[in-house]
């Protein structure tokens, strides 16, 4: 050290401010290296977050990570608290279970994208009658049920004048089926399945049914006139305007002696060429007991569908199971035969119309459903009719 006292160059004071200098920069170097790998790690981060998230499946089509029951399903998941869902509004927890911690919003992820229903039959005789489009408001057949009439001429005799067949007109008028069920304007918003198409499709099915229904039972009156509508009267008896049918012998049961007989004479009461196309329609309780009968040699009467899809037969003639045919009981027609496509006839317009309307019960939407058809019989010789009856 000088005289003055000030530090010469190359003393140790000197070397040691350089020596601490050049830490500082090194060390600001190193700071900046760590806070740049810092920022690349939650780069990293924040990519591999945005990746889980969209992977995640939504709670609806139309929700987001903004939505009110999605922020207290986050709470729930992450405290445990389900205050926010006992908070959110009545009409929000309407379509699920009532509290979180019983499993409430738990379940909304896993909306099943279909509603399972009941299954009913709907099997109608309108798979074997006839059907045919129009676009009037009825149908006209005519069917010719009388002969022309013929004789033997001589050459020089003179020719006799002979009958001129009848033809008969049956008018089947077409009526209006119709439905209008209704759905809440936030239910179709927020649901997570197609809640339109599902209603679509129950109605579909409904008018499936109702017109099954009626083409065995309708009056007539603003609906079909069903097959066991018109006047049924002993084979013997039988004339056009009325179905023939054939009685067991017993009232209410097939005869306990020869059961398989009514069957037989319920067969060869129907005329040949209706035979060739005749079919056997009943329901499920009235096939249990017809396929157990057997013949005389042993042999069941009943066999089933050789191929998927095909239908059981009895005697060799295929079997329409209709679950609106009556049970067996004392007076009832619960069996019929004969060639439907040309005993019966379906008449409809072509399209089934389906109207959306959102105005006029706010805040539901309306669907307005209708479909026009008619049916009646048009050859009461082609069916015939087993009656559980004495006569």
């Amino acid at each position: 050290m000088s005289e003055t006292g000030f530090c010469a160059t190359g003393s140790p004071a000197v070397e040691a401010k350089h020596a601490l200098s050049g830490f500082l920069s090194d060390f600001k170097i190193f700071q900046g290296k760590i806070q740049q790998k810092l920022q690349e790690q939650e780069e990293k981060l924040t990519m591999l977050d945005r990746k889980t998230i969209s992977g995640r499946p939504a709670l609806s089509r139309t929700a987001d990570f903004d939505a009110p029951h999605q922020k207290a399903f986050a709470a729930y998941l992450r405290s445990g608290d389900d205050g926010g869902l006992r908070d959110l509004p009545a009409e929000t927890k309407g379509m699920s279970a009532a509290v979180a911690g019983d499993g409430g919003y738990l379940v909304d992820p896993q909306t099943a994208e279909t509603i399972k229903g009941v299954l009913r039959s709907s099997a109608s005789i309108r798979s074997i009658a006839q059907v045919v489009t129009v676009e009037a408001s009825s149908y006209d057949v005519l069917v010719d049920h009388s002969d022309i009439g013929s004789g033997w001429a001589s050459e020089t005799a003179q020719q006799v004048e002979t009958d001129t067949p009848q033809i008969e007109r049956v008018t089947i008028p077409l009526h209006e089926l119709s439905a209008m069920p209704k759905a809440s304007q936030r239910l179709l918003d927020d649901s997570a399945f197609d809640i339109e198409g599902w209603l679509a499709a129950r109605i579909a099915d409904k008018f499936v049914r109702a017109e099954a229904a009626a083409f065995l039972h309708g009056d007539g009156v603003d609906k079909p006139r069903g097959l066991l509508n018109h006047p049924h009267v002993p084979e013997h008896e039988w004339k056009w305007g009325k179905l023939g049918y054939i009685a067991t012998g017993t009232d209410g049961d097939f005869d306990e002696t020869a059961p398989a007989d009514a069957i037989l004479d319920l067969v060869y009461a129907l005329a040949a060429e209706y035979r060739a196309g005749a079919t056997f329609v009943m329901n499920s309780k009235t096939a249990g007991a017809v396929r157990k009968m057997k013949d005389a040699d042993g042999r069941f009467l009943w066999s089933d569908g050789l191929a998927a899809g095909e239908p059981a037969r009895l005697m060799g003639y295929p079997v329409l199971i209709a679950e609106d045919m009556p049970d067996i009981a004392p007076g009832a027609v619960a069996i019929g035969f004969g060639d439907f496509s040309a005993g019966y006839t379906v008449a409809e317009r072509p399209d089934l119309r389906l109207l959306r309307d959102p105005f006029s019960a706010k805040p539901h939407v309306l669907f307005y459903a209708t479909k026009r058809v008619g049916g009646d019989v048009s050859d009461f010789a082609a069916i015939k009719l087993l009656k559980f009856s004495v006569a």
